[in-house]
């Protein structure tokens, strides 16, 4: 027993305030333990960490982020952004199909690619001989802004005027779980905030009555890397994003039992929010917070989310327009959803859709199954950018469509014809949010291997959809485990030619 006392002794187990002194006579630095010092203390970690997360003292900060840890905050600059609607193309969508049409590959097609393309370099799956593939699909220019489409996207060719291409995006991760979570987190490895907790975690949500980050799947099975890709992981569990799911029950588990009216749910809410206030103010723990919240929250999605996702009152023009189907789970109904989102206030929606792998296996190739891909989103997506303009929305409301990475000029020797996944150079779109729209950004080399004009990293567009947002991806930051992080690791430079 001597012994067990003066272990607790070295290990500094003080109570904390006089209070607790009170109400424990019996307590002494004799029965303290190192968690009794932590928990009880009025400088504990938890208050601490707490009070770091807000920018404020310990014995401030409890209340404030208890009541609302997703109301909106200041940002660091005015932004051209209020919003963001991030269109993920789960597999990795082949620009050279699609957006980036190069006559020498044509000219090369069947050549063994130079050695010079690919000396020292890895793919997933091809080897370094492999033969050049030029593309099967016609081409054409658009708009006034003369972009180069493929006849596979005429939806998009229909608002040429109104995005921006980005043909020399680059990343670093050429498998698609770490390429995902590279493009969502910026760092190829769980445990990282996704870029929707990034965002509010820094503004916050103007919506109180549905998640601030919210996601959408489509497709025949979820995306690679799975609950990471939109998850907050250091950051407080307030911030990750919430799956949305297409039916009758949005969110599992979140209508009542049977048998269990409104007004004793409401007593059962008010009854836990009060004991986890309690503790709250005793540790200051900020996932005590995020609780809070989400009870809260959920007593108000019982009503709001079914509202939200009821797509019969919606005009048959519009439901036409974006080819949605009301019960019928879809990218096109998804697209519809993340308008009505936004209407509502909320920050960051994200819709993946799966399946762009075109390896060149049977049911991945790049002949019908890149059609049916294209045919599914195309449409959808161009009509959300037309809406979100005819509302007068899409000036505040930033709309990205890309995948993690792009495919080789190289085919794949399969099956049928398909490419490996490809890195240093491919293309995406964005539109609306402070966007310079009507233009194209970037160059590849002729054959489409590298990006040699305005190369654009992954960082670089993580820091520019933060910039349009207000934020300086240099200040957003959150120290966890001795170091400050941010979304855009050690890297990233703001893509000035895309701002209006």
């Amino acid at each position: 027993m001597i012994v067990d006392e003066a272990k607790r002794v070295r290990f500094g187990g003080y109570r904390a305030t006089m209070s607790r002194m009170d109400r424990h006579p019996s307590s002494s630095v004799l029965t303290g333990t190192r968690r009794h010092f932590f928990h009880d203390c009025a400088l504990g970690l938890g208050s601490i960490a707490l009070a770091n997360l807000i920018g404020g003292s310990p014995s401030a900060g409890a209340t404030s982020i208890a009541a609302s840890p997703l109301a909106p905050k200041p940002t660091h600059f005015p932004a051209k952004a209020k919003r963001v609607i991030y269109l993920f193309m789960a597999g990795g969508p082949s620009q050279l199909e699609l957006f980036d049409y190069k006559p020498k590959l044509q000219e090369l097609d069947g050549q063994v690619v130079p050695e010079s393309y690919v000396k020292n370099k890895r793919f997933a799956f091809i080897k370094l001989d492999a033969k050049l593939l030029g593309t099967r699909r016609k081409f054409a220019r658009y708009g006034q802004s003369g972009a180069e489409l493929s006849e596979l996207v005429p939806g998009l060719a229909s608002i040429a005027d109104d995005v921006t291409i980005v043909r020399s995006m680059a990343t670093d991760v050429f498998n698609h779980g770490p390429a995902k979570l590279f493009a969502n987190t910026g760092v190829p490895r769980f445990g990282l905030p996704s870029m929707g907790a990034w965002v509010t975690y820094g503004i916050g949500s103007e919506s109180q009555d549905l998640p601030g980050f919210v996601v959408l799947q489509s497709g025949p099975r979820g995306p690679r890397g799975g609950a990471p890709l939109w998850g907050s992981g250091f950051l407080p569990t307030t911030y990750q994003g919430v799956p949305l799911l297409q039916g009758p029950e949005p969110i599992l588990n979140l209508a009542s039992p049977a048998g269990f009216d409104r007004q004793r749910q409401g007593d059962f809410f008010a009854a836990v929010k009060d004991l986890n206030s309690q503790r709250l103010d005793a540790v200051g723990d900020p996932e005590i917070a995020t609780r809070i919240a989400a009870y809260e929250m959920a007593w108000r999605m019982q009503s709001s989310a079914p509202e939200l996702m009821e797509l019969s009152g919606e005009t048959a023009e519009t439901l036409a327009a974006y080819g949605a189907e009301p019960g019928k789970p879809s990218f096109a109904n998804n697209c519809l959803l993340a308008r009505r989102l936004v209407e509502r206030g909320v920050r960051f929606v994200q819709l993946y859709h799966t399946d762009w792998d075109h390896h060149g296996n049977n049911d991945t190739h790049l002949g019908k199954p890149l059609d049916d891909r294209c045919r599914e989103t195309d449409g959808p997506a161009a009509a959300l950018v037309k809406d979100l303009k005819q509302r007068g929305l899409l000036d505040e409301t930033l709309v990205i469509w890309g995948g993690e990475f792009g495919r080789t000029p190289m085919g794949e020797p399969r099956d049928q014809m398909g490419r490996d996944h490809h890195i240093d150079g491919y293309a995406l779109w964005l539109a609306g949010g402070g966007i310079k729209p009507g233009q194209t950004i970037g160059v590849t080399d002729e054959l489409g291997f590298y990006a040699v004009e305005d190369r654009v990293h992954v960082h670089d567009l993580q820091a520019t959809i933060l910039h349009l947002l207000g934020l300086d991806h240099t200040r957003l930051t959150f120290r966890f485990q001795g170091r400050n992080f941010r979304l855009t690791d050690v890297g990233g430079q703001v893509v000035r030619k895309l701002l209006a």
